[in-house]
């Protein structure tokens, strides 16, 4: 979760591609042209050593082009693939 956070601020779209199961991903990722300022993790299910599916809960902050500021919450599910973790899907809260 952390790492494609980081992605979402660095403006790298191959690894949230890379990241993104299979099943779910799109062709290709847009990120749009916000700041992200910030994020906050609420819950963590699953994803220990030897589970395969892993529930977070987070707020993501942005900075938009014309200045104003927005707040993503969404709960992501992600899934072990050939021993990596994935991100499956989300719900928006």
């Amino acid at each position: 979760m952390r790492s494609r956070y980081s992605a979402f601020a660095r403006g790298d779209s191959e690894h949230l591609w890379r990241t993104w199961h299979p099943r779910t991903r799109p062709a290709s990722v847009d990120l749009g042209d916000a700041e992200w300022t910030g994020l906050e993790v609420h819950e963590v299910v699953g994803g220990r050593p030897g589970q395969t599916e892993g529930v977070v809960e987070f707020t993501a902050r942005s900075r938009q082009p014309d200045g104003s500021c927005e707040a993503l919450r969404e709960r992501s599910r992600f899934a072990v693939r050939a021993g990596r973790w994935f991100y499956v899907d989300g719900e928006q809260r």
